[in-house]
């Protein structure tokens, strides 16, 4: 019995090492899992990126925290104003699929977005359909050369 003492007295000091401390005082326990700033602020684009675009960008010296926050959710909810009208116009269309087309649809027949991207060039997104009313037949003369068309031609006798 006395044989068994020294290993079990081994075995304890080798495996507790919780109260060991690294360089500054840091203990070896367990670190909290990272979590990224999109999830903290609730947003699917990515904040830490656009972080970083806006320092590499060198537009000002210093960039607050909260602005690469911002510009995310702003450039969020464009995206997905666009998406939806843009997955509107495909299902006029009777689309599964939203091509340029449908986005230059969306975008041109909401005032606001139209406003906002007048100098925007959309490839292959054509123009919106638009007929000038003049070229138009008028519904009274229409309805006029119907009738004269509509009487028989006299013989001649």
């Amino acid at each position: 019995m006395e044989a068994e003492k020294p290993s079990e007295a081994t075995t304890s000091t080798t495996t507790s090492n919780k109260g060991l401390t690294g360089a500054g005082g840091r203990t070896g326990g367990q670190r909290k899992k990272a979590v990224q700033k999109s999830v903290k602020a609730g947003l699917q684009f990515p904040v830490s990126r656009v972080a970083r675009y806006l320092k590499k960008g060198r537009y000002s010296k210093r960039t607050g925290f909260c602005a690469p926050i911002y510009l995310a959710a702003v450039l969020e909810y464009l995206a997905a104003e666009v998406l939806e009208l843009a997955g509107n116009a495909a299902r006029d269309n009777k689309k599964n699929r939203i091509n340029p087309r449908h986005v230059q649809l969306g975008i041109r027949n909401d005032d606001e977005l139209a406003k906002l991207l007048t100098g925007v060039t959309i490839a292959s997104g054509g123009v919106l359909p638009n007929i000038n009313p003049i070229l138009l037949p008028k519904k009274g003369s229409a309805s006029k050369t119907q009738i004269k068309t509509s009487d028989p031609k006299p013989t001649p006798k």
